[in-house]
């Protein structure tokens, strides 16, 4: 893929007439967000749309009332409440007969930890929401302390020397609740991100977007290498990109090609694994087990791995 993304066009006559995220916001140089923010725009196009924003970096980056950075009605809420406020922004909506597609846009802190059980009961009782998680792995907001997304091996400021969890596999947990539509999606690939947001959009009942989002602030790296970061964490087989939908139908929509030298290259970029020296041979039987699973949950039955 040519950058910059979307062969560098970055608004076009189809999109909407604000920007979704507008200039004067005080996210990072770098940041993941803002980059899945450009995106949705582009996949929203005239769309009547609505956020609801748990406490995360997206809920700062907006601006101190009253004003705002964002092209569309926003409403805040506490890190445990934003999938159930969207749950009645939605029900607003559909009383009023109002074509609004509600999207809670939330970090992982309010997706994997301190907003589940929210989250749990919005996707349990399938409320006609759009959930977008901008994954940093991190508490980005308040100083980046460990989550449960912090994978194993990176070091957070409350925990010096590596976590030594795995990273929770919170698609698999909301796929467990027979959602319409759950899907991964890679800043890296435009193309395909696109696609899928526009197909959550259209689809009734709840939807779930995961997207690893690169943190300049967080991860120790280089701002420009974040859309980098991201292609070797897809290439290495790190980041599965896949559909997945009603909780059953499981589609892997890019091959990785398991590289240990691309899995390596992507540790070494961060200096957030210095510290715990982990290297591609310590994660790699994970992932070889984790590409067995889904290649059965897929039907796919090839290995996991291709041979050298």
């Amino acid at each position: 893929m040519n950058e910059p993304m979307l062969g560098g066009m970055a608004q076009t006559a189809l999109d909407r007439a604000l920007p979704l995220l507008r200039p004067g916001n005080t996210n990072c140089g770098g940041c993941g967000m803002s980059s899945l923010l450009q995106m949705l725009g582009h996949a929203a196009a005239d769309r009547t749309l609505q956020f609801v924003m748990p406490a995360s970096c997206a809920a700062v980056c907006g601006g101190v009332f009253p004003l705002s950075t964002f092209g569309v009605p926003t409403l805040m809420t506490t890190f445990a409440s934003g999938a159930a406020a969207a749950s009645g922004a939605a029900a607003v909506a559909q009383l009023n007969g109002e074509d609004t597609r509600v999207v809670c846009l939330a970090g992982d802190g309010g997706t994997y930890d301190i907003g589940i059980a929210s989250l749990s009961a919005a996707a349990e009782r399938n409320e006609d929401i759009l959930y977008i998680c901008y994954d940093n792995e991190i508490y980005g907001n308040t100083g980046g302390q460990r989550s449960s997304a912090t994978p194993a091996g990176a070091i957070a400021t409350n925990l010096r020397q590596g976590k030594q969890q795995p990273k929770k596999d919170i698609l698999a947990i909301i796929a467990a609740h027979r959602v319409p539509y759950a899907a991964s999606i890679s800043l890296a690939h435009a193309d395909d991100a696109v696609r899928k947001m526009r197909v959550a959009l259209d689809l009734r009942g709840f939807r779930f977007l995961l997207a690893l989002s690169p943190c300049p602030t967080g991860w120790k790296s280089e701002p420009a290498l974040g859309m980098e970061l991201v292609r070797l964490a897809v290439r290495s087989g790190l980041f599965p990109v896949l559909e997945i939908f009603d909780g059953r139908r499981h589609v892997i929509n890019i091959e990785p090609d398991f590289s240990d030298e691309a899995l390596d290259m992507y540790l070494s970029l961060q200096r957030r694994f210095q510290r715990s020296g982990i290297t591609a041979a310590d994660l790699r039987p994970d992932l070889d087990q984790l590409w067995q699973n889904l290649r059965a949950l897929s039907g796919r039955i090839v290995p996991a791995r291709r041979s050298s």
